[in-house]
């Protein structure tokens, strides 16, 4: 690579990491305020359309003619990197147009609270888990993918095929303080894994063949044990 290619892969991992980091912030602090008892389902309509425009760069980037059509314009080591800028961009966009929802479900205190808490924790440990295996600079964009890798099948993606899904879904929907933002958040992003993963799994089976036929009979569910 060269200097600008170099940065360019840098600064979008930062983007990625910043992306995330926002979103945290959003769901800890600006999404956990209640300013309204009533759940405003306009909000909600609102919120899952803009989730579905992030969501559907996800889809078209997963199309092989949309990547075959990227790669003659991009380097090849560049498209990943081209993809994180454009998913932390849309990310950064969720959140920052989000409209609050309100409302509030519940404000546990005491040993419940602790127990969600672990659950979130829980969460947080299967995702870094997970990406420590699948290698985070390569998901950050950083780093390019080898050609013949092999497919990743130990620790946590020897319970479910997705486990970051996993530990998203049980960050997302285990807080003791749940707001109507905060459920709207896990429902909108559960709705869009359960549509997403088979077609992601597709892509999969192009990419390692047989190999992920086998893993998909040894590890049943996607992405809630005994669930989903």
């Amino acid at each position: 690579m060269n200097r600008f290619e170099q940065a360019f892969v840098w600064v979008g991992g930062a983007l990625f990491v910043g992306a995330l980091a926002f979103c945290a912030y959003s769901y800890l602090f600006v999404w956990g305020r209640t300013d309204a008892d009533r759940v405003r389902w306009s909000a909600v309509a609102f919120d899952a359309l803009l989730f579905a425009v992030f969501a559907a760069h996800h889809s078209l980037f997963a199309r092989d003619d949309v990547k075959a059509w990227l790669m003659s314009v991009v380097p090849g080591r560049l498209v990943r990197a081209v993809f994180v800028w454009a998913a932390s961009g849309l990310f950064v966009a969720v959140c920052v147009l989000w409209r609050p929802v309100g409302g509030r479900l519940y404000d546990l205190p005491g040993w419940p609270a602790a127990a969600l808490a672990a659950v979130q924790l829980a969460g947080i440990w299967i995702i870094a888990r997970a990406v420590r295996a699948i290698d985070a600079l390569e998901l950050a964009g950083i780093r390019h993918r080898a050609v013949g890798e092999t497919l990743q099948v130990a620790g946590p993606y020897a319970w479910v095929r997705h486990p970051v899904y996993l530990g998203w879904l049980l960050a997302a929907f285990g807080p003791a303080h749940l707001t109507g933002d905060r459920l709207a958040f896990a429902t909108i992003s559960l709705v869009y894994l359960v549509v997403a993963v088979p077609w992601e799994e597709r892509t999969l089976v192009r990419t390692f063949g047989v190999h992920y036929e086998e893993y998909k009979r040894q590890v049943r569910w996607r992405i809630i044990p005994y669930v989903y």
